[in-house]
């Protein structure tokens, strides 16, 4: 018995042991700057909706935050240096819906997208809008359906599984029609391309396509929510303009590796949801037709995790070939 006494008193010395590094991580975090890795280009929605967060979160937490482009496939480039870095706090994503959609077209990636990190706090949701070239003559999305029916149409986007390809998949599949996707490294290059008429269409963040939507430079066909948005009631929706089944919930949001100590995810969040209450802050979403989505980080969590399964079993129901 004495024996036995003394193995698990041991033990516990042991696994009290090894916690000790962890907690003193969580209680002196954050001991430095802070690295955020946004998977898509300068100038995207969520890098600018990460760059508006960014700054009061770091004043709130006193260290300097600073934004690491890595776009590419799909958000998955970025992701997967997030996947493997230190789970010390010191290395967090900034992220979109995209990282569900990623599991579904690129299941051979180096990480796993729900297993290996702990969603944080959701930002907002961000309507897409389908935009189109005022040189292209077409101003709905009916019009939109029917020339693509008659011929070939090309469509943008900020690469294979982002938001605005998933997006533009889900209205395509439901307005029954083919066009051939053009994928590019971010979302302004898309967009870029769209506005001088080399690609026909593409559906893209509000807050990204506004100021070319202002300027004359895009028409705005529809958005692809089960609403209208703040930012351009006007315009109505895929599901208003007669195609069921086509919205889809753009979603921005933090997180961070798996094993990141949750007194770290915690404040995290905590003050992430801080920095989305403050005036200066809702003064710069509201332009961009950001949608509050206050979720706690098990929640978050929880419904990546869901949609992650039904975007795998819709791409296989659709037999989509993301490349």
């Amino acid at each position: 018995m004495t024996s036995r006494r003394k193995f698990l008193e041991l033990a516990g010395t042991a696994l009290a042991a090894s916690a000790l590094p962890r907690v003193a991580c969580a209680q002196q975090w954050p001991a430095r700057p802070i690295r955020a890795i946004v998977p898509f280009s300068a100038g995207s929605t969520i890098d600018i909706l990460g760059r508006i967060v960014a700054e009061p979160l770091s004043a709130a937490l006193g260290q300097p935050i600073i934004v690491d482009n890595r776009g590419g496939a799909g958000g998955s480039i970025g992701a997967a240096v997030v996947a493997k870095a230190e789970p010390d706090g010191h290395t967090i994503l900034i992220h979109a819906s995209a990282h569900s959609v990623a599991p579904a077209a690129y299941p051979n990636a180096p990480y796993n997208a729900a297993r290996d990190f702990a969603a944080v706090a959701n930002f907002g949701v961000v309507p897409n809008v389908i935009v189109i070239s005022p040189a292209k003559g077409i101003k709905t999305l009916r019009q939109l359906a029917d020339a693509a029916k008659k011929g070939t149409m090309s469509f943008a986007s900020a690469g294979v599984a982002s938001a605005s390809h998933w997006g533009t998949e889900r209205f395509r599949i439901s307005a029954g029609f083919s066009a051939t996707h053009v994928p590019f490294k971010g979302g302004i290059e898309a967009l870029t391309d769209v506005m001088a008429g080399r690609v026909d269409f593409m559906s893209v963040g509000v807050s990204s396509a506004m100021p070319f939507i202002s300027q004359g430079r895009l028409i705005a066909l529809g958005v692809c929510t089960r609403k209208r948005s703040s930012a351009l009631p006007d315009v109505p929706t895929t599901i208003e303009a007669g195609f069921p089944d086509s919205d889809y919930t753009y979603w921005n949001g933090l997180l961070v590796p798996a094993k990141t100590p949750r007194a770290v995810v915690d404040r995290l969040h905590a003050e992430t949801m801080k920095a989305l209450k403050l005036a200066s802050v809702l003064d710069k979403l509201k332009p961009l037709g950001v949608e509050p989505m206050p979720l706690t980080p098990r929640e978050f969590d929880a419904m990546i995790a869901k949609e992650i399964e039904i975007n795998i079993a819709l791409v296989k129901a659709a037999g989509l070939k993301f490349n």
